[in-house]
């Protein structure tokens, strides 16, 4: 069966998310974090991509990223997950023992208004929900720190949000998610289906000839 074609086109928003090969841990230590948010970084200025919200995860990362240029997601993201999978097998020694990552990374669009609100709150809230920390600042590993704790040089790998962030941001990023908006996610992350209102959702549909799924959402349509 083969794979429906990638919505890939500047100034859309996607939230991608990929994990580890059998889900198997790829980063143990600080300096594993380390080394990936420079290649995040390098890969951003490479591409002149933006990124709105990222976490690293012990076995999986999500990123919410706004190309420039059509195409510019999957150049940013080859670029990023071969560099890191050679670096890794290098530093490991584990050069010809498999694939670092489990396969093609998924990815779907998100509506700029709430929806976006609640893709930044979900990827940043991702440590507290599997009680790696007690509160989303506390992370190190995402842009929730950085947002609230980084200093100014580590604050330059978010871009400038298209909507106006909580102005009080810690305690709104610290609450806890809304239910429908976490069930909706959930599928999105599994479908890789759009996550925004019915509206914005159908104009998607017809804009990218999507298939609706039985969820009510979309995916694309295989050939096209």
């Amino acid at each position: 069966m083969g794979r429906a074609p990638r919505i890939d086109l500047a100034d859309l928003i996607y939230h991608v998310i990929n994990r580890a090969n059998n889900r198997h841990q790829i980063f143990h230590t600080p300096e594993d974090y380390q080394h990936f948010e420079r290649l995040l970084e390098e890969a951003a200025q490479r591409t002149s991509m933006r990124i709105l919200a990222y976490v690293l995860m012990p076995n999986h990362w999500h990123i919410v990223l706004q190309p420039k240029e059509d195409e510019g997601m999957a150049t940013f993201m080859q670029w990023l997950t071969l560099t890191h999978t050679q670096q890794y097998h290098a530093k490991t020694q584990t050069i010809g023992h498999g694939h670092l990552y489990q396969g093609r990374y998924k990815s779907f669009l998100i509506e700029k208004d709430s929806y976006l609100l609640a893709a930044i709150k979900y990827v940043e809230r991702n440590p507290v929900r599997a009680g790696l920390s007690k509160i989303v600042e506390d992370w190190r590993w995402g842009s929730g720190y950085r947002r609230l704790c980084g200093t100014q040089y580590e604050q330059k790998l978010l871009s400038e949000s298209p909507i106006d962030l909580p102005e009080n941001y810690s305690s709104w990023v610290n609450q806890a998610d809304k239910e429908d908006e976490l069930s909706q996610l959930r599928i999105s992350v599994a479908k890789g289906t759009p996550f925004g209102g019915m509206e914005w959702t159908e104009r998607m549909v017809n804009r990218f000839k999507l298939v609706l799924t039985t969820r009510g959402r979309g995916r694309p349509k295989k050939g096209t």
